[in-house]
């Protein structure tokens, strides 16, 4: 495909005012420059993001490690303490049986 010259381009401005009229021509050019003002703008972000990506290789960082910073842990609030009653409570609550067992030792008399 060739370059397009002076006459190609008469010719296509031509075709599309006869088929736009001079009322929509105005809007469709609009419409036109935005998109390639928009493609613009993101073949240059993808421009810079890879170039800054090779940046970081040049550098010798590992460009997968980009991950941000974590949060530092909250520290745990204080523990409660159960008043003196609870705690008599919560003993008295508890099974009696001990739990390592324990075999019969044979009583020892002072000689």
């Amino acid at each position: 495909m060739g370059n397009l010259g002076m006459p190609e381009l008469m010719m296509i401005m031509l075709l599309a005012l006869l088929l736009f009229g001079p009322k929509k021509l105005p809007e469709i050019g609009k419409q036109v420059g935005k998109a390639l003002g928009e493609f613009k703008r993101a073949s240059n972000d993808l421009k810079r993001s890879i170039q800054d990506e090779m940046d970081k290789v040049k550098e010798g960082l590992d460009p997968m490690s980009s991950d941000p910073p974590k949060p530092e842990p909250k520290p745990e609030p204080p523990a409660l303490v159960p008043a003196a009653g609870a705690v008599a409570q919560q003993k008295a609550a508890e099974p009696a049986t001990p739990s390592t067992p324990t075999t019969p030792s044979t009583p020892t008399t002072p000689s």
